[in-house]
C-alpha cells in the first residue's frame, strides 16, 4: 500500500542507528485505511463527498470515483440523512463521537451501524453492517454488569470482577487487566482464559510494547477491535486531500492497524484482539486487553456496551482507589496533626526541628531521615553518612530548585549514591527554604526484588518483515530480572503529605530561626490562597449574575419591574446560601429554606403556606438550586396563582422514595381560575429545568384549573433523612410593614465600595430618611461623629484594610445606635462587646434594612 507506513529497507542503511524512537515515529493514525468489516464515508461540512473507502462499491453499489464530489443527500436516504444530521449535532469536544444502530443507509437496503465524528471540517461516517442476530439488549446487560461489579469486595475481586464480565459479554478467550508503572512499563493484575491458554497474571511488558503514541489515542479512543490479523486493509480514496495531507483516523472504530502492531499480535498467537482504555484523572491508567486466537467479529452495539461498561469500571476503579488513599491518607494525618500542635506550641529559642525528628519520621513510611540546615545537620535511621548527606545536598541545590524532589532510583542520577543503595536508594526532599540552603531529607533503602517480564525487555533490533527497523519479538515465555539499586516509588499520597510538611514547616517551625521573615513569607503564601480562591469565587457569582441578568430582562416591562424581578432571584440565592454556611457548608434543612422564602418574599402570606414531609437536609448544590425554584414559585403564587387573593393556600409535600431520592408536591388551592401562559418567561424555565439540570432530577409544572401543580425528584445523592428531634422547623419571621417604623432623619453609612454605598443611600432615602452622610472609611466617619453626630448609623464590618469597630466605639460613647453589615457568615469575627450587636447580612434589600433599624431602636 502506498499510504503504509512500513519504511522500505532501501531508505536505511544498515549501520543506521535503530532505537525505540523507530516505533515512537510511527504515524499510527495516517494509516490511510480502513479495515474491511465496513466501509467510510468523509464530506466536507457542505455533505459534500471528498474521500471514501475503496470497498464502498460493495456496501452502496457505486464505486469511489463515481461517488467523489457528489453531494451524501444524493446518495443516502432521506432518513438516513436525517438520522446522521441529527446526532451530528450532537456532537461535543475534539473526540466526541455519536453512534446509530440499525440505520438502512439506502431506501430497502440492509441496516447498519453508524459511527459519527469530525475532523476539523471534515464529517466522517464509518458503516458496519448491523448483526441482526445478536440480540443483546444492551441497557440490561450493563446494568447487570454493573451490579456484579459493585458487589465485588477489595481491588483485587473489582478487578477480576471486571475481566469476567467483559470476557462474558464479548467471547474472547482471554481477557486481562493491564496496568500500566510509573516508568510506562506495565503488568497484567487480572486474568479471565479459556482452559487450553497458558496464564499472562502477574506477568509484566516494557514500555516499548505500546509505544507513546499508541497510549495517546488510548487516551482518546476508549475501545479499540482489531477483528482479524490477516485482514487485508482497505484503503481510502484518494489518499492525499487538495493540500496534500492524509486523513487524521485518530478517533475512527475503524482504522487499520500498524504492521508492527499486527506482527506483534501474530508472535503471541492472537488472531483477532480488542482493548478498552481504563482511565484515571484523565490519563491512562491502564487496558482491559482481549485476546482470541481466530478472527472474531463483535457487534458494534456489543461493542458500545463494553465500552460503557469501561467507563464505568474506570470511574469505579477510581473511587475505589480514592477511598484506600484517604484511608492511608487519614493514618499520616493523625501523625502530621501531632506534628502540628507541637511545632505550634514552639517558641523562638526552646527547641530545635532535630528535636521533632522521630515524629517526622512516621508522617511518611521512610527507611531514615535527615535534616540539613544553617544550625547543623542531623540524621536519624538508615542514611547516609554526614559525608555523603553534604554530597547529596549539593546535588539537591542543582537539581531540586527549591521545589519537593523525589526519586526512587537515586543512584541513576547521583552516581554517589550507588555506594549507599543499602542504606538510602530513594530520596523525597522537602526544602525549607527558598534559596537551596535547608532540607528536610526522607531516606528508603535498597529493595532487591524480581521481575517476571512477558519474554526479554529488550527487543532484538534486525531486519524483519517490516523493513530495517524494531521487530517484535517472537517468544512471551517468562523471563526474570533482580532489580536492584531501587527503593519502593513514591506515591501521589506520599508527594501530597509532603507538600502538608513543607507548608507545616514553612508556616510554624521556621520563625525559630527568622521569625520577621517567617511571617511575611507565611502571609504572602496565604494572601495568594485566599486572592485565587476568591477571584475562583467572584467569577463564579459574576457569571450567575451576569446569567440572572441577560436572562430576565427580556421579561420585565419597566426598569423598576426588571430590579425587583434580578433583586428576589438574588436575594433568595443569598438566603440559602446564609443557611448552608450558617453550618459551615453542611447539609441544611428543606423546610427551612420553604419557610423564609414564603417569610421573606410573602410575608403575612406566609401563615398560608402548609408544609408536610419527614425532616430532610439538602447537600449544599441542592439546596441553592431549589431556593431558586421555590422563590420563583412563590413569586408566581403571590402574583397570578393561591396567593394573589385572601383565599388561597399552598400545600407543599415531600416523600422519600423507595431508591433514596425525594418527591416534592406542589399544589395551589383555592385561588382564582389558572390558565397556561401565553409564552413562557425565564422564571418557568428556571422552574422546569434548573432540576434536571443541576441536579440530574426530574421536573414538571401542571397548569390545573384549580391552581398550579408542580413534581419535582431530587436524586438520593442530594438527600438526607434527618432525626426527628434533629431540627426543629421555627415558624417564618414576619417582615414588618413599610410605613409602620419612621427612619430617624439623619442616618451616618459607613461603606467603601461605592456602588454598594450608592445603593444603600438610595434605599434609605427611600425609606424616610433626610440626610444620609456616606464614609468610605474609619477617620472620614469619626471626622463625621464629631461634626454633626448622626440620629443612628449603618456600618459595614469590614472596610477593606481596616474594620469599623472604632466608629462603633465612638457611636457607644456618644450613646447613638448602629447596625452593623457583612458579607461574613458567622459573627465570630465580632470583638466580643459587639457579639450581641444588630447586624445584616449583604446582599441586603430595604425591608432587611428597616428590620435591622426597627429592632435596634427597639
Amino acid at each position: 500500500m502506498s499510504d503504509s507506513p512500513i519504511i522500505p529497507a532501501a531508505e536505511f542503511a544498515l549501520n543506521e542507528q535503530i532505537d525505540l524512537t523507530n516505533c515512537e515515529r510511527e504515524p499510527i493514525h495516517l494509516l490511510g485505511a480502513i479495515q474491511p468489516t465496513g466501509c467510510l464515508i468523509a464530506t466536507s461540512d457542505d455533505w459534500r463527498i471528498r474521500r471514501v473507502s475503496a470497498n464502498i462499491g460493495a456496501h452502496l453499489g457505486r464505486e469511489p470515483d463515481d461517488l467523489l464530489g457528489e453531494l451524501l443527500n444524493d446518495v443516502l436516504s432521506h432518513k438516513a440523512m436525517h438520522d446522521i444530521g441529527g446526532r451530528l449535532h450532537l456532537l461535543r469536544g475534539p473526540n466526541a463521537m455519536e453512534r446509530l444502530f440499525g440505520v438502512p443507509l439506502q431506501d430497502g437496503g440492509v441496516p447498519y451501524d453508524l459511527a459519527i465524528h469530525m475532523v476539523e471540517d471534515t464529517i466522517v461516517i464509518e458503516a458496519e453492517p448491523s448483526d441482526l442476530e445478536d440480540g443483546l439488549e444492551a441497557g440490561t446487560t450493563v446494568r447487570g454488569m454493573i451490579a456484579r461489579l459493585h458487589q465485588a469486595e477489595g481491588f483485587e475481586g473489582l478487578c477480576r470482577e471486571a475481566v469476567r464480565q467483559i470476557r462474558g459479554l464479548t467471547g474472547f478467550h482471554r481477557v486481562m487487566l493491564y496496568r500500566f508503572d510509573h516508568d510506562g512499563a506495565g503488568e497484567v493484575i487480572a486474568e479471565s482464559a479459556a482452559s487450553f491458554l497458558s496464564s499472562f497474571l502477574g506477568l509484566r511488558f516494557p514500555a516499548s510494547d505500546i509505544p507513546k503514541q499508541a497510549r495517546l489515542l488510548y487516551e482518546r479512543n476508549w475501545l479499540r477491535l482489531i477483528g482479524d490479523i490477516k485482514a487485508e486493509p482497505v484503503p481510502l480514496v484518494p489518499q492525499l486531500d487538495s493540500r496534500g495531507k492524509p486523513l487524521d483516523l485518530s478517533i475512527s472504530v475503524l482504522r487499520s492497524v500498524s504492521p508492527i502492531h499486527i506482527e506483534y499480535l501474530g508472535n503471541m498467537g492472537v488472531h483477532a484482539s480488542m482493548s478498552i482504555s481504563v482511565i484515571r484523572k484523565g490519563k491512562l491508567w491502564g487496558l482491559i486487553a482481549c485476546h482470541h486466537n481466530e478472527p472474531l467479529r463483535l457487534a458494534f452495539e456489543r461493542r458500545t456496551a463494553a465500552e460503557l461498561f469501561g467507563q464505568i469500571f474506570s470511574l469505579l476503579l477510581e473511587s475505589r482507589e480514592r477511598d484506600a488513599e484517604l484511608a492511608r491518607v487519614a493514618e499520616a494525618n493523625k501523625v502530621h496533626n501531632r506534628l502540628m500542635a507541637s511545632l505550634g506550641a514552639m517558641r523562638p529559642g526552646t527547641r530545635s526541628l532535630t528535636d521533632f525528628l522521630d515524629m517526622l519520621g512516621e508522617v511518611l513510611p521512610c527507611d531514615g531521615i535527615g535534616l540539613w540546615s544553617a544550625g547543623g545537620t542531623a540524621l536519624r535511621g538508615h542514611t547516609p553518612s554526614t559525608e555523603e548527606f553534604a554530597g547529596l545536598v549539593r546535588f539537591l541545590n542543582r537539581t531540586a530548585s527549591g521545589s519537593i524532589y523525589s526519586t526512587y532510583n537515586l543512584g541513576e542520577v547521583h552516581a554517589p549514591a550507588r555506594d549507599y543503595a543499602d542504606r538510602a536508594a530513594g530520596i523525597l526532599a522537602i526544602p525549607l527554604s527558598r534559596g537551596p540552603r535547608d532540607y528536610l531529607v526522607f531516606f528508603r533503602r535498597e529493595v532487591s526484588r524480581s521481575v517476571t517480564w512477558a519474554g526479554d525487555p529488550n527487543k532484538p533490533m534486525a531486519v524483519g518483515p517490516n523493513g530495517v527497523r524494531l521487530t517484535p519479538r517472537k517468544s512471551f515465555a517468562a523471563w526474570r530480572q533482580t532489580v536492584e539499586g531501587q527503593c519502593q516509588p513514591w506515591t501521589d499520597s506520599d508527594m501530597q503529605m509532603a507538600e502538608r510538611v513543607r507548608i507545616t514547616l514553612l508556616e510554624v517551625v521556621l520563625q525559630l530561626a527568622d521569625m520577621a521573615e517567617r511571617e511575611r513569607r507565611a502571609s504572602q503564601e496565604r494572601q495568594e490562597i485566599l486572592i485565587a480562591e476568591l477571584n475562583h469565587r467572584v467569577r463564579n457569582i459574576l457569571g450567575l449574575i451576569r446569567g440572572l441578568v441577560g436572562q430576565s430582562r427580556d421579561h420585565a416591562a419597566t426598569v423598576e419591574e426588571f430590579a425587583a424581578m434580578i433583586g428576589g432571584r438574588i436575594q433568595a440565592l443569598a438566603r440559602a446560601h446564609d443557611q448552608i454556611t450558617a453550618d459551615k457548608w453542611q447539609p441544611a434543612p428543606l423546610a427551612d429554606l420553604v419557610l423564609a422564602e414564603a417569610a421573606a418574599y410573602l410575608e403575612a402570606k406566609a401563615d398560608r403556606v402548609i408544609l408536610e414531609g419527614p425532616p430532610v437536609l439538602l447537600e449544599p448544590q441542592a439546596h441553592t438550586t431549589l431556593a431558586l425554584v421555590m422563590h420563583e414559585m412563590m413569586t408566581n403564587a403571590a402574583k397570578y396563582g393561591a396567593l394573589c387573593d385572601s383565599h388561597g393556600t399552598i400545600r407543599i409535600r415531600w416523600t422519600p422514595l423507595e431508591d433514596g431520592s425525594l418527591e416534592i408536591l406542589w399544589t395551589e388551592e383555592g385561588g382564582p381560575p389558572v390558565k397556561p401562559p401565553s409564552r413562557k418567561g425565564f422564571g418557568t424555565t428556571i422552574i422546569e429545568r434548573a432540576v434536571p439540570h443541576d441536579l440530574k432530577g426530574e421536573a414538571e409544572l401542571r397548569y390545573a384549573l384549580a391552581g398550579i401543580e408542580a413534581r419535582f425528584v431530587l436524586p438520593a445523592v442530594h438527600v438526607h433523612l434527618a432525626e426527628a428531634s434533629a431540627h426543629v422547623t421555627p415558624k417564618p419571621a414576619m417582615v414588618p410593614e413599610a410605613e409602620e417604623t419612621p427612619i430617624p432623619r439623619r442616618v451616618l453609612l459607613v461603606e467603601d465600595n461605592l456602588l454598594i454605598a450608592m445603593d444603600a443611600e438610595d434605599q434609605l432615602r427611600r425609606m424616610g430618611a433626610k440626610e444620609v452622610e456616606v464614609a468610605s472609611g474609619v477617620q472620614s466617619a469619626l471626622q463625621i461623629i464629631a461634626r454633626e453626630p448622626p440620629d443612628i448609623a449603618l456600618l459595614d464590618m469590614n472596610l477593606g484594610r481596616e474594620n469599623s469597630f472604632p466608629v462603633a466605639d465612638a457611636l457607644s460613647a456618644r450613646g447613638i445606635p448602629f447596625v452593623f453589615a457583612t458579607g461574613y457568615g458567622e459573627t465570630s469575627a465580632f470583638p466580643e462587646r459587639f457579639r450581641k450587636s444588630v447586624v445584616i447580612k449583604k446582599p441586603y434589600t430595604q425591608a432587611d434594612i428597616r428590620v435591622a433599624l426597627t429592632r435596634r431602636l427597639g
